[in-house]
């Protein structure tokens, strides 16, 4: 992978990117200025917990706004997100899930899904190991996944006595709500080949980054950053409306009715002590 410690690109295609050195997140620019590199670096679990997604809010949005009409990031051609270590993401903070946390936890998450569903040129996903519960719902808000050949992809939430309510908007978009409720009704994993067929990932390949640097290069560089914003808006604005409102939805009903039942209670409890739920089907 390339070396995020490389200097940051300047002039009149810099991106006024936050990116504190010891933060979960790395942030840089690589091809002049049109790519920017996007790294969960928080190995080995990357675990989006309220500090990773703050930072990764703050730098997309940084980056997005930026790339707006004649702002300093119009050069901006892609977003290539990727992680350190060999897994991508495990998935949002079970912690941050619990009474005490969970209506700050999913504003925030839900608005740094939004923000990528949004962003205004394609962002590309690659995936090593494992890509779970809230770790796809970012991957899944991406226009193109790529993925390694170990990668494997999953909602386990149900297991807890929860759902993933983004998921619950994204999946049936991406693969169908056939294939989207075996995942999440289930909670089972699936592996790079299965995900490549169902059309959750669009590329394998044994370097996920390199592979969507290649990409980039050869249909991405070459064309004007303008066309790309004003093709994505065209390309996803029925989506982001649809998800945005849907995601409100169940949003709500995340909050009011399931944190209400004392499964859900107790399955994230039992989870953070380390020990069986006990259900009582309420």
């Amino acid at each position: 992978m390339t070396d995020a410690a490389a200097a940051p690109v300047t002039g009149s295609a810099a991106i006024p990117v936050t990116r504190p050195a010891d933060g979960p997140v790395r942030v840089w620019q690589e091809r002049d200025g049109g790519l920017l590199r996007v790294r969960l670096s928080r190995p080995k679990a990357n675990v989006l917990d309220a500090a990773m997604v703050a930072a990764l809010d703050t730098a997309l949005g940084e980056a997005g706004d930026a790339a707006v009409g004649s702002g300093p990031g119009r050069h901006l051609h892609a977003v290539l997100l990727d992680a350190d270590g060999p897994h991508f993401s495990f998935g949002a903070s079970v912690q941050e899930h619990l009474p005490d946390a969970v209506v700050g936890m999913l504003a925030g998450f839900h608005a740094l899904v939004l923000r990528i569903l949004a962003f205004p040129v394609p962002v590309l996903v690659a995936v090593r190991g494992q890509c779970l519960g809230g770790g796809l719902e970012v991957a899944a808000a991406g226009h193109r996944l790529l993925a390694a050949p170990d990668a494997r992809f999953g909602q386990p939430e149900i297991v807890l006595g929860v759902f993933a309510p983004a998921a619950s908007c994204l999946l049936p978009e991406r693969i169908g709500p056939g294939t989207a409720e075996d995942l999440l009704l289930t909670g089972r994993s699936i592996d790079a080949e299965e995900a490549l067929r169902c059309g959750l990932v669009q590329q394998l390949a044994a370097d996920p980054a390199q592979a969507g640097l290649d990409w980039y290069d050869e249909h991405l560089a070459s064309r004007s950053a303008a066309a790309l914003r004003h093709a994505v808006a065209a390309a996803r604005g029925d989506l982001v409306a649809r998800v945005t409102a849907r995601l409100r939805e169940v949003e709500r009903a995340y909050l009011d009715d399931l944190m209400a039942t004392h499964d859900a209670v107790e399955g994230l409890t039992a989870f953070c002590e380390k020990r069986p739920p006990r259900w009582e089907d309420r």
